[in-house]
């Protein structure tokens, strides 16, 4: 299985393309903030994928944000936990990695959408993307301590299922409106299914102090 072309590794390379990816997403919130029209053809909307054959905004939504904290605080996210995931990734697989786990999560969303009859919804941001690299941290980086408002350490695996449990708390009770919770619960499965499919990593057993081998 190891030696499959779904498991074959790349080629190690590091270019910091985290960077590159806040670099574009800050561009991107400029064009938007001059031409905020320019947010609903970037934007995910079912409506327009539908109607108009938008399939770009499965991609471009990732870089897609509301308002300045919206984008802040996702690319301090990708900033400080993506350049670690990166560097141990190596710059191909991250890429691969979060592309895959930022387009899934906007067509799982997509389709939720589709079944709830909510057409006029809009999606943007990178929060999915970002949720799966946070969980990723947590997987090669299980036993790191993560200050909650700078003044609480929380180790990196128990600051992922605490945010799980509250998205799953706020999807069920409808808190937090205007955010979307299961886009960010995608992007958790998302990248759990990317570390068994394509890493051959279970990161329940890392949670639980297991190895991080790969699997034979």
């Amino acid at each position: 299985m190891k030696n499959s072309l779904l498991r074959k590794p790349f080629a190690y390379q590091y270019f910091k393309a985290s960077l590159w990816i806040i670099g574009l997403n800050v561009l991107i919130f400029f064009f938007t903030s001059v031409s905020p029209r320019m947010t609903v053809y970037f934007s995910l909307n079912p409506y327009l994928v539908i109607r108009a054959n938008a399939y770009w905004q499965f991609l471009t939504y990732m870089f897609t944000h509301a308002n300045f904290s919206h984008i802040l605080f996702n690319m301090l996210g990708l900033f400080f936990f993506g350049s670690s995931v990166e560097r141990r990734m190596g710059s191909k697989e991250f890429l691969l990695f979060y592309f895959i786990s930022g387009l899934g999560a906007g067509l799982f969303s997509f389709i939720v959408f589709l079944l709830t009859g909510s057409y006029n919804v809009i999606l943007l941001g990178a929060s999915g993307a970002v949720y799966s690299v946070l969980l990723a941290f947590a997987v090669y980086f299980p036993y790191a301590n993560i200050y909650l408002f700078g003044l609480f350490p929380i180790k990196a695996p128990i600051l992922v299922l605490g945010y799980a449990a509250i998205e799953i708390f706020s999807q069920v009770f409808s808190l937090r409106s205007g955010i979307s919770h299961l886009t960010h619960l995608a992007g958790f499965g998302l990248a759990f299914l990317y570390f068994i499919i394509r890493l051959g990593i279970n990161p329940i057993k890392i949670f639980k102090g297991g190895s991080g081998n790969r699997w034979n």
